[in-house]
């Protein structure tokens, strides 16, 4: 049978794609999918699907032949993602769905398999340990300390004055803030990497989210000459959600006072597209050649400490209300970022 033209948004999926008509001839086979395979679409394109892709399973089985699409039961709709061995050597994740365009009862009309290499599901893998290990490490040392000054008060609050007792509850205060924030983070990654976060928008005036985050930093201990805010313009009316935005700010200016020097500048202006909100010091900046890592997973420029998700879970709150968020080199020295929010619709939204 011939093999219909490929159609190219087929070729600009990241995962192979592969196709099986009702016969089982595959029509689809995309350039990820010859790219994983090594196989070229002119020898696959027009074959039955078992032979133009053969697949083992981990017993060295022919895959197809064990899960046997057509002939499957009618309440079957397809097979998870499982790590397939191609007969060549190499191996990949596969994912088979069936349709039935008939309805669940009917016949398979079309066998639809995607293809993933299996470095995908070892670097998932290696995340996770990481994500894993590094919140252990993070939790181990606030925890020792609020288990240390509990134990120690129950067992001498006679022995200690007022005074001391007063430090050492304030000191298991602040362990507990820092436990609930790790907490957060690691809710906010879920939520971002599973696509689940919730923006419940609300009206939220920027320039006033700042003063409180800048005004609350002093009364923890900042100098006020520290921080130089400007409001640049009239701003239009931005849409979004106070806490995420709240987490931004507070976010961005964390990082500006701890790895940065100087007076950390904030600049709120209006944007072709919303409001711009710029955060910038004047320490060393960041390595140019680590510009595009500053915001994945476990980024920590200079070697400096913490999780290093702060910069990841900025970057999924600002996509999440349809932003965007940028870092270079600001005038002179130090590290700018520029965050531009659009006005988004009012009221909820997923």
């Amino acid at each position: 049978m011939g093999a219909p033209d490929r159609p190219a948004t087929y070729d600009d999926l990241p995962d192979g794609l592969v196709v099986a008509d009702s016969d089982g001839y595959v029509v689809v086979f995309n350039r990820a999918a010859e790219r994983l395979t090594g196989l070229p679409s002119a020898t696959v394109l027009g074959r039955r699907l078992g032979d133009a892709l053969p697949l083992l399973d981990s017993r060295g089985r022919g895959w197809w032949d064990c899960v046997d699409p057509y002939r499957a039961l009618s309440t079957t709709t397809g097979h998870p993602e499982s790590a397939l061995a191609l007969p060549g050597g190499g191996q990949l994740l596969v994912t088979a769905r069936y349709v039935r365009d008939g309805g669940p009862t009917t016949a398979v009309t079309a066998v639809v398999a995607s293809l993933r290499a299996a470095s995908a599901r070892d670097r998932l893998e290696r995340e996770g340990a990481e994500l894993v290990a590094t919140v252990a490490h993070e939790l181990r040392s606030p925890l020792t300390s609020v288990k240390g000054f509990t134990a120690t008060l129950l067992a001498k609050w006679d022995r200690f004055t007022d005074e001391q007792r007063k430090l050492m509850l304030e000191t298991v205060e602040a362990d507990a803030d820092r436990i609930t924030r790790l907490i957060t983070e690691l809710l906010d990654i879920a939520r971002i990497d599973s696509g689940r976060l919730q923006v419940r928008r609300q009206l939220v005036d920027i320039p006033a989210a700042i003063q409180r985050l800048v005004a609350s930093r002093q009364a923890r201990g900042d100098s006020g000459e520290r921080f130089d805010v400007a409001v640049r313009g009239p701003l239009p009316e931005t849409w979004a959600d106070a806490d995420k935005v709240d987490q931004v700010l507070a976010n961005l200016l964390e990082n500006a006072v701890r790895h940065g020097s100087g007076t950390v500048h904030v600049a709120v202006e209006p944007d072709p597209v919303g409001t711009a909100l710029t955060v910038w010091d004047e320490g060393e900046g960041i390595d140019p050649q680590q510009v595009d890592l500053v915001f994945t997973k476990f980024w920590r420029g200079g070697g400096r400490g913490g999780t290093g998700l702060g910069l990841y879970i900025i970057k999924g709150l600002v996509q999440a209300h349809g932003g965007t968020i940028a870092v270079d080199r600001a005038p002179g020295a130090g590290a700018r970022f520029r965050v531009v929010l659009p006005p988004g619709p009012p009221g909820d939204a997923a």
